[in-house]
């Protein structure tokens, strides 16, 4: 397969997701006045040059861009070289309901950094709370780390006092102080704060009326559910987990416990980021087989396949793999046969799974069963390193 992140219109456009993304972490992405910022004219610049080779009218400036990015699907854009099947008909970089960057336009940007995953600033976080965690031997720190970027992503000044004297929190306590920001003004609606009852995450209220979900499963299961009312004046000051954190581990963590929840209610027994988070479950059944999995949520399939690795091998497992929420695939049917072709050798044939059929799978061996149906990756591996049918 050619290697579509090298082609020109691919790197044009992860240079206008850059612009995007950063845009709305300074300034509202519907009010600008000049000069525009240098990267915003350079991404506006090099697509008025490619308009103008295909033809195509052009975007009058940065404010006619981001009214592309919100209200023209990607496969439509006048790139003529931009790889059939890439994107579909509903992938913009901006939001049509909210005015907010996407999770495809997130992706898009962390890659148009040309930052390896290790450099990104949630992997960063993670890293160095591993390193703390592990200085102070603790791997009861980590796990309790994880937990609460996971189901705490929004905190009150009654919440800040609590965690701040968790003793299991205290060798990442300089990491909390930095991953937790204040919240602007542009959540709050009639003086009060409301958070996602599926994602916990806070709402953004919307001009018309109602309430937006950043998370794109939960969009796609309809209407957020409220969860909290927060009123400024009786809470005090909100904070929540900056956007990466939300995004790239939040999201996937939800999907996380809820799979524990899921698997435990089988009799199973599971360990959460084992081994300082060697991996996302370990799932043990009742004869001793173990299974590894970690869990992605990504909105395009090509850059997930692209960062497919092998699970990590300690601790030790028989079968692992990658499982993604079912969603993914419900809104894009070709989601894991991209993620096969784009995944590179060196992941060893690792499997790409939905939730729903690890659960599958799992119900399956429990059954006795030792079919392709019962096993999560293609070819069994034991702990010795051994290969077998």
């Amino acid at each position: 397969m050619p290697d579509w992140l090298g082609n020109p219109d691919v790197a044009l456009l992860r240079d206008i997701a850059t612009a995007v993304v950063r845009l709305d972490g300074v300034v509202r992405l519907d009010a600008f006045t000049l000069p525009y910022p240098a990267e915003a004219q350079r991404a506006l610049d090099a697509l008025v040059l490619a308009c103008l080779r295909t033809g195509a009218r052009p975007p009058s400036g940065l404010p006619e861009l981001i009214h592309w990015s919100r209200t023209r699907p990607l496969g439509s854009w006048p790139l003529d070289r931009l790889p059939d099947g890439l994107f579909t008909t509903g992938d913009r970089l901006i939001d049509v309901d909210s005015g907010e960057p996407t999770q495809l336009c997130h992706e898009l940007a962390v890659k148009g950094l040309g930052d390896s995953t290790g450099r990104q600033y949630d992997r960063l976080v993670i890293h160095e709370a591993m390193r703390a965690c592990r200085d102070a031997s603790s791997p009861e720190s980590y796990t309790a780390f994880r937990r609460l970027l996971v189901m705490r992503p929004v905190l009150t000044e009654a919440d800040w006092a609590e965690i701040s004297s968790d003793l299991y929190l205290d060798p990442v306590q300089f990491l909390i102080e930095e991953i937790y920001a204040p919240v602007p003004v542009s959540y709050r609606k009639n003086g009060a704060y409301l958070t996602c009852d599926r994602c916990l995450t806070l709402l953004t209220p919307l001009t018309e009326g109602g309430w937006w979900c950043e998370r794109d499963q939960c969009r796609h299961q309809g209407t957020p559910p409220r969860g909290r009312l927060l009123v400024a004046a009786e809470v005090g000051n909100i904070r929540q987990l900056r956007r990466p954190l939300r995004q790239f581990v939040t999201g996937p963590g939800r999907a996380e416990v809820d799979l524990e929840r899921a698997l435990r209610g089988l009799g199973l027994a599971i360990e959460m980021w084992p081994g300082y988070d060697a991996y996302d479950l370990r799932i043990v059944f009742p004869d001793d087989h173990v299974w590894a999995v970690d869990v992605k949520d990504w909105a395009h399939p090509g850059f997930l396949g692209r960062a497919a690795q092998a699970v990590r091998p300690d601790p030790p497992y028989d079968e692992a793999c990658w499982v993604v929420p079912r969603f993914r695939v419900e809104t894009r049917r070709d989601y894991l046969d991209r993620f096969a072709q784009e995944r590179p050798v060196h992941a060893g044939g690792l499997r790409l799974l939905t939730d729903d059929h690890l659960k599958k799978a799992a119900r399956a061996r429990l059954r006795g069963e030792h079919g392709h149906q019962a096993r999560i990756s293609p070819l069994a591996t034991t702990r010795n390193g051994a290969d077998h049918a």
